[in-house]
């Protein structure tokens, strides 16, 4: 590690002005940056804590919609009742994530803004349609993610909480990197009041919708349907893991376990 000033947090908005004057990042789990840091992948010059600022914690039904805190832990997302009754696809997604330190650490607020391309959640948050909110403004999913650890989120502006429209149904099925726990391939697929929407994590520089999926399903909401939509390949990862027509396959594949899943 390297020296660094660390600034703990007692309000957002205290937060956003520390973020500001010192240039630094936020650190939310911590379970993406510090080891970034270790690495010398990332040198701030300064931490700003936001471990102990009350309002970005919690979960909570408002109406048709879902919101949990951007400090809510994993663990507590898998672990709610509120989740489980609402959107009992975002707890199962949730309990998969890494191992129990990552669960007990990490934060749904931290996951999305570091947006690492194999994540669970942006493919939660994308697939759902959910709504980012922030101390400045509100962020539709389609607009927050812009490419490899890329966001739309701008200096100092910090994820409050995130609101999930209640769907009619939705699963995530994922084929795991075994070392990591990320996903080698993961999608997320849900059916709401505006339709059928499918999101794909860990098969190209950033999560996406997959429309070819999304038509398909509109048609005839069925693993079969899904199962045999022809993923292009172009655009997608390639490593010692998996070429991109592998992970083209493995989206139909996990699309069609993710509907199946559903019901």
């Amino acid at each position: 590690m390297y020296s660094f000033e660390l600034h703990k947090a007692d309000s957002v908005a205290n937060a956003a002005a520390l973020l500001a004057q010192s240039g630094g990042k936020a650190l939310a789990g911590g379970q993406s940056l510090v080891a970034a840091m270790k690495m010398r992948l990332a040198q701030p010059n300064a931490l700003v804590d936001l471990s102990g600022i009350a309002e970005l914690k919690g979960i909570r039904k408002e109406g048709d919609n879902l919101v949990i805190g951007a400090m809510t832990r994993h663990a507590e997302v898998a672990a709610s009742k509120t989740v489980k009754d609402a959107i009992p696809a975002l707890a199962a997604l949730a309990e998969g994530i890494g191992d129990r330190q990552v669960r007990n650490m990490g934060t749904i607020g931290g996951s999305l803004a570091n947006n690492d391309p194999a994540a669970c959640y942006p493919a939660a948050v994308l697939a759902l349609g959910a709504t980012i909110h922030t101390n400045k403004r509100k962020i539709a999913a389609d607009d927050f993610f812009k490419g490899m650890y890329e966001t739309a989120l701008a200096d100092a502006e910090l994820i409050t909480s995130v609101s999930f429209p209640i769907p009619k149904k939705a699963a995530y099925m994922k084929f795991v990197q075994p070392a990591s726990r990320f996903a080698l391939v993961g999608v997320f697929v849900a059916q709401g009041a505006g339709g059928v929407r499918v999101a794909v994590t860990g098969a190209a520089p950033s999560v996406f919708r997959a429309k070819p999926l999304e038509d398909a399903l509109a048609k005839n909401f069925s693993a079969d349907a899904a199962k045999a939509v022809k993923i292009d390949a172009a655009g997608l990862n390639s490593d010692l893991h998996g070429s991109p027509a592998y992970r083209a396959h493995l989206i139909s594949v996990m699309a069609s376990r993710a509907v199946a899943a559903a019901g």
